[in-house]
């Protein structure tokens, strides 16, 4: 079952209230919202997620907690959205833990894992038109080039989209382990040894399918406007490009005013309506990387609002 990264450090710095309104926007597993609940007997939790399996798995586990939560069956970019149709505008503490859950790399009818033979699907939501078949035999040489390359940061990016071109030429690409074998032979031996060439591809195309980086912009957008005076935003991140919209989008928030710095009393309405929490990214302690190897790229990031 999936584990829970930077559970302790992530609950202990929403800084939970015994009457908190929280949101958990990444559900998945309910691990970090299990603990939430847990701190918020008089409070209430919401919490999205789009994967059915996750969805029945995480209400019987909360149930055995309490009946003070409510799930939403919705992509966490229609979050503010939902609740406002729920009566609820502000809340005191939003979680994104956007790890891909262990279940859906381990299960291999999912399509995530290159590590499994399986057709190529990697859709969060199952209603989801696009998939990862579809881009590998529709998209451009150009698109898959700019996708492997901006997505999966791969200095291969131009030879994987060739291959994959020249290969779907006589046969269509329809499992993970097809399209893995023709990454292999996109890159040199000495490289494939140093770290799995398929996992810089599998990552792109993953974030192409579920479109994750503009969703995560406009959610934390929407997030840092719900929050009331003293919530909190946590975020766990998995790589680079994810981590530099938060980081970005997070100091924005605490700059003050350009025009007024360096002036001997700046006027309250010209200083930030957030601080952070974080200074620098946390990541997982050596105890949580020696049992869980999943941690080594999670960093979490903090901001509170102060007025």
């Amino acid at each position: 079952m999936h584990e829970s990264v930077l559970l302790n450090e992530t609950v202990e710095s929403l800084n939970l209230k015994d009457n908190s309104i929280a949101v958990d926007m990444t559900l998945g597993f309910a691990g970090h919202s299990s603990q939430i609940l847990k701190r918020i007997k008089n409070g209430y939790l919401f919490a999205f997620d789009q994967d059915e399996e996750a969805l029945a798995y995480s209400k019987d586990k909360l149930s055995t907690i309490g009946n003070n939560f409510q799930i939403i069956d919705s992509n966490f970019v229609y979050a503010k959205d939902k609740l406002k149709s729920l009566g609820v505008e502000k809340v005191d503490a939003i979680l994104y833990d956007l790890g891909v859950s262990s279940p859906q790399l381990d299960e291999d009818y999912r399509g995530f894992s290159y590590r499994f033979d399986a057709p190529l699907d990697m859709r969060m939501d199952k209603d989801n038109k696009l998939n990862a078949k579809l881009i590998v035999n529709t998209y451009s040489y150009d698109e898959l080039k700019r996708i492997f390359k901006d997505y999966g940061e791969s200095k291969f990016s131009s030879s994987i989209a060739r291959n994959i071109v020249k290969y779907r030429e006589t046969k269509k690409i329809e499992t993970t382990l097809e399209l893995v074998d023709i990454i292999k032979s996109s890159v040199p031996y000495k490289e494939r040894v140093k770290k799995h060439p398929a996992k810089q591809i599998f990552q792109a195309l993953r974030i192409e399918v579920n479109d994750e980086l503009n969703v995560l912009k406009k959610s934390l957008d929407d997030s840092l406007s719900m929050l009331n005076i003293g919530g909190r935003i946590a975020v766990i991140t998995f790589h680079s490009l994810e981590d530099k919209i938060v980081k970005k989008k997070f100091n924005e928030m605490c700059e003050i005013d350009p025009l007024s710095k360096g002036l001997p009393n700046i006027p309250i309405d010209k200083l930030p309506d957030f601080k952070l929490i974080t200074k620098k990214g946390i990541k997982a302690s050596s105890e949580e990387l020696a049992l869980n190897n999943r941690a080594h790229s999670a960093t979490l990031r903090v901001i509170e609002r102060i007025k």
